[in-house]
């Protein structure tokens, strides 16, 4: 039937969407705080677990470029629970992979189907939420970063040091399998986009979005900010067990207490957005994490608690810039071409994170003792970057048009 959704129902919806993400973002989040473990148990190099990071993203990268062609042309419901349903087998996968090969192929077939089902819930957020709330919006769906930090990691990291590194991604599928089903009772049914000339022209939707001037800007200015972060974010673990003497078993604690700090700032983040204008709180933020972006990476020595305070503050400022950015990217995009839009948008973010971990990993040396050498200079490649983005974001214009009516089949 055609409606609306209340109020209530919108909110259930969110905290779905923010579930599936959260199950998505701990299965990425996890590979890194794993890297010393992952090293050790299989014998693998700093450049080939820069490989296993890489490879989820480039495969994501691909199969959102390949989604752009169909996304559009499927009730947005049903394609999102199926991707989701397959990226679940493909974790489950990676915790029974007997090498190093087969872990790299299963991470890139979870990176497949991630790549759409990220796509679809950005693309669902911008079908039913209007634009004066789509931050607020989006702050709740990115909590899924706090919880998977607060809860997730700490809990899988747990698991990983006292059963194996195999553990955190059997409880990735399990919660696949959970919100897989909740999900086919909350989600609705969003079909106003499908017409005949997109079932007969695959392609015509995606060189549609290409050959709009502001979607080009609005994926170049998405680049930016994701390799801005993911030059340092995989590394970060690794610089703290070898170059600050952090025990592996404290390393749940750094997620803990930015994970927390993030909970609470995601969403005011996402609502004075909406309230004083997405682009300068995104400015204002993108140039606060300059500061813990230097910091990480020049710190020769600290403390527990001090390292702490460090991350924390990273967590909070660097993935914060992403909750004003995902309302401009999504609401650049023509609202009929948005499922394609934001397909080619989770190619462009996962080319993105998969070249700034493979560049970092090629930047990135071990010394004789295990020092992480030359972070700094990743350091000064993620200032850049962000610099870049922050001054480019004016350049994106927004569409304001509130949600057309949408086929919304209730549960």
């Amino acid at each position: 039937m055609s409606a609306t959704l209340t109020p209530p129902h919108e909110r259930r919806l969110l905290l779905t969407l923010a579930g599936i993400q959260f199950s998505h973002i701990l299965d990425f989040m996890i590979m890194m705080p794993l890297g010393p473990i992952l090293i050790s148990s299989l014998g693998i190099s700093t450049h080939q677990f820069g490989l296993l990071v890489a490879s989820y993203s480039f495969s994501a990268a691909f199969s959102g470029l390949l989604g752009a062609t169909f996304v559009d042309r499927f009730e947005r419901k049903s394609l999102l629970l199926w991707m989701f349903g397959l990226f679940g087998v493909a974790t489950l996968a990676c915790a029974l992979a007997p090498s190093f090969i087969t872990l790299l192929i299963a991470r890139a077939l979870a990176g497949a189907f991630g790549g759409v089902m990220g796509a679809m819930v950005q693309t669902i957020i911008g079908d039913v939420i209007p634009f004066e709330r789509r931050a607020a919006a989006n702050g709740v769906v990115m909590s899924a970063f706090s919880i998977s930090t607060i809860a997730g990691v700490p809990i899988s990291l747990w698991l990983a040091n006292w059963l194996n590194w195999r553990a955190p991604f059997v409880l990735v599928a399990l919660l696949t399998v959970i919100f897989v089903l909740v999900g086919r009772q909350v989600l609705p049914t969003l079909r106003h986009h499908i017409s005949a000339e997109k079932r007969a022209h695959p392609f015509v939707p995606m060189f549609a979005v290409l050959r709009e001037a502001n979607h080009r800007r609005a994926l170049l200015f998405s680049a930016l900010i994701i390799f801005s972060g993911f030059t340092v974010i995989p590394y970060i673990t690794l610089f703290a067990v070898h170059n600050l003497a952090i025990s592996q078993l404290q390393i749940p604690l750094i997620y803990l207490a930015g994970g927390a700090a993030t909970l609470i700032t995601a969403r005011l983040i996402g609502r004075y957005a909406d309230s004083h204008g997405k682009v300068k709180v995104y400015r204002l933020v993108a140039i606060a994490a300059s500061v813990p972006l230097l910091i990480v990476t020049q710190i020769s020595a600290a403390p527990l608690w001090l390292w702490m305070i460090y991350t924390t503050v990273f967590f909070v400022l660097v993935s914060g810039r992403m909750i004003p950015a995902m309302a401009i990217i999504t609401s650049a995009a023509e609202p009929k071409l948005r499922g394609t839009f934001m397909s080619l948008n989770a190619t462009v973010q996962s080319l993105a994170m998969a070249l700034a971990s493979s560049l970092a990993g090629f930047i990135i040396t071990q010394s004789a003792t295990g020092e992480i050498i030359h972070y700094e200079i990743v350091g000064y490649v993620a200032l850049a970057a962000n610099a870049v983005a922050i001054w480019f974001v004016a350049r994106i214009v927004m569409h304001q048009a509130r949600p057309p009516v949408v086929d919304v089949a209730l549960k």
